[in-house]
């Protein structure tokens, strides 16, 4: 059985080195492509006023990564602001990028999953958020769910997008992961954290492709749902941590 893993990059990369690691055959197919932001002059902005802030929320590593690229170089954490993550690899990011420990807030450990309905109730248990300024540093588009939440609750929310998504570029080695996949699915087992990437596979695969045979592991009910809806035959929801993809492969 082969584990293939669809993050974007870095986090593939990462991911399949760390499943070697623990005897995993695993390979990297990114499904999507991680960029800057068209115009990066919200973010730096957005560093400016980092200090007027309560919580600066980022809805993945990649807003991590892309937000932390585009820091003064002078610039440090406010001691004061919360770093909201929706998970574990989120928290690693920001852990990595300099933020302090005391600063991360995330869904507790015991959480059904991982995502921004597990966050809020952690904050909602913070503070009370009127008046609070929010910023959100997300990709193009994305989820409004929390934001809604937070200024129905009277926070001053803004959002600004650090990164650009985009359908992958596939080269020749991720043509061929590709192609090996499909002509045998009963050894192949799909990685999901995404549900545009399972619409990005769709898109690459030829056309009359069928997935009856294919299986999946999802990260998250709706990525579940998304990838049933595509036709794979066998999908089972995961937590998106590599001890429970370890757990749901053994």
């Amino acid at each position: 059985m082969r584990l293939i893993v669809t993050r974007p990059q870095p986090q593939a990369d990462e991911w399949v080195a760390a499943l070697h690691a623990r005897g995993v055959q695993a390979e990297a197919l990114p499904l999507i492509d991680i960029g800057p932001a068209a115009d990066e002059a919200p973010v730096h902005q957005a560093w400016v006023q980092l200090s007027t802030m309560a919580l600066a929320m980022f809805v993945s590593p990649n807003a991590v990564g892309r937000f932390f690229a585009c820091r003064p170089a002078a610039a440090t954490w406010p001691a004061q602001l919360w770093a909201g993550s929706t998970g574990p690899g989120t928290s690693a990011a920001l852990l990595a990028a300099g933020v302090p420990p005391e600063c991360v807030v995330q869904p507790d450990a015991s959480a059904a999953q991982f995502d921004s309905e597990a966050l809020w109730a952690r904050l909602a248990a913070l503070r009370s958020w009127q008046g609070a300024r929010v910023l959100i540093v997300r990709g193009e588009g994305g989820r409004d769910w929390l934001a809604q939440t937070l200024a129905g609750q009277g926070a001053q929310v803004s959002c600004v997008q650090a990164y650009r998504r985009a359908a992958p570029q596939l080269d020749a080695a991720q043509q061929a992961v590709l192609a090996r996949a499909l002509a045998d699915p009963a050894g192949h087992l799909w990685l999901f954290s995404s549900s545009e990437a399972i619409g990005h596979l769709l898109a690459l695969a030829p056309a009359g492709t069928t997935w009856q045979q294919a299986r999946a592991l999802a990260s998250h009910p709706r990525i579940a749902a998304r990838a049933r809806a595509a036709g794979f035959g066998r999908v089972r929801q995961v937590r998106p941590t590599m001890e429970a993809v370890l757990q749901a492969l053994g």
